[in-house]
């Protein structure tokens, strides 16, 4: 597809920064964006968010990637064409496989940990190193 955006979302700061980067940029570049968000379920209870089945946890996913979309879509932003896609996988195998036909993966970078994963998280740079396309790693907001 010509001029898809992919953008991950993850309900963090740093992927609202992408979500709202990629969409300005598909604007400007008369494109599209797909925004996804990764969902995976072990069965395993790791504390209050675990959710107790699979469809559970993929309607959390299908949640938050709706009402992120719809919030940064509700600032000012020319009308652009925007999917969303909740993929069962890991973030990083989520992201690559959405961005096989796509011009450009965004992500937002969380800005914590190792000085190297203080501009790229973890899946930030799996991204970078499997990414059938350009990636854009938008920085931390630098007020934060």
């Amino acid at each position: 597809m010509e001029n898809l955006i992919v953008v991950g979302v993850d309900g963090s700061p740093g992927g609202r920064r992408a979500l709202d980067w990629a969409i300005a940029e598909a604007a400007r570049i008369g494109g599209t964006v797909r925004a996804v968000t990764a969902w995976t379920w072990d069965g395993i209870d790791s504390g209050p968010l675990t959710e107790t089945s699979p469809a559970a946890q993929r309607h959390r996913a299908e949640t938050l990637l709706r009402d992120e979309t719809d919030a940064v879509l509700r600032r000012a932003h020319p009308p652009v064409t925007v999917t969303v896609e909740a993929a069962e996988n890991d973030p990083v195998t989520a992201l690559t496989t959405a961005a096989e036909k796509a011009s450009l993966l965004v992500l937002g970078s969380h800005g914590h940990s190792a000085l190297r994963h203080r501009v790229l998280g973890s899946v930030s740079d799996g991204c970078i190193r499997r990414a059938p396309c350009p990636v854009v790693v938008v920085p931390t907001d630098p007020a934060a």
